[in-house]
């Protein structure tokens, strides 16, 4: 049975074959992710949320691997030995930027900065690397959220973290460079994301897969 089949969008579940032998990793991570955002979504009570993302943070950080036993998705990232995955603290502090008085800024950075580790597998990633993951999740969030108004405040921030020089990407970080590269071309059109995998941006996902653009 695949446990992250309830958590794992079309798009991440895309993203994640392009990560060869690290795929079972990215969509454990992508699956994740997926928890957080629903966690936050059903979350009314501010101090409640920040409750939730606490237990995920110690069942997560658990060297003992008590805490959390029994919860299938934690059960199968201590049996790959992927716990607890880089850039947690940074993830979970981006999501709770979303809880009660939102900070469209902290969850951009901590998110995507977040996220973008824990797929790249090291904390010490590069600054473009951070600047990439928060524009995608800033992306992602335009496309989420059922706040148009800050949907549209989202793209306009996320502007101002694809500028600058981008190197090339190394490729084990395949799956992140698509991630980014569809992001991008609706950031720079001032473009809110689908709200699901459309025939359109799949074969976007494509081309950039094969040609790199």
């Amino acid at each position: 049975m695949d446990i992250v089949s309830d958590d794992l969008a079309p798009l991440p579940s895309l993203l994640s074959a392009y990560a060869g032998p690290d795929a079972p990793l990215h969509r454990f991570i992508w699956a994740l992710d997926a928890r957080f955002s629903r966690l936050v979504a059903t979350t009314s009570e501010p101090i409640i949320g920040q409750m939730r993302l606490a237990w995920w943070n110690d069942a997560l950080t658990d060297e003992s691997g008590v805490k959390g036993r029994g919860e299938p998705l934690i059960d199968a990232m201590r049996k790959l030995d992927a716990l607890p995955p880089c850039g947690l603290s940074q993830w979970l502090d981006g999501w709770e930027a979303l809880i009660g008085e939102v900070d469209l800024s902290g969850y951009a950075e901590g998110r995507g900065g977040g996220l973008f580790r824990a797929l790249a597998g090291r904390e010490d990633i590069p600054s473009w690397l951070d600047r990439a993951g928060a524009a995608w999740a800033l992306w992602d969030l335009s496309g989420h959220g059922a706040d148009r108004e800050v949907a549209g405040r989202a793209i306009e921030l996320a502007r101002g973290y694809i500028t600058g020089d981008w190197p090339a990407w190394p490729k084990q970080w395949r799956p992140l460079r698509i991630a980014y590269q569809l992001a991008r071309r609706d950031i720079e059109e001032g473009r809110c994301a689908p709200a699901g995998l459309t025939a359109a941006l799949y074969w976007r996902l494509v081309r950039i897969a094969l040609l790199g653009r």
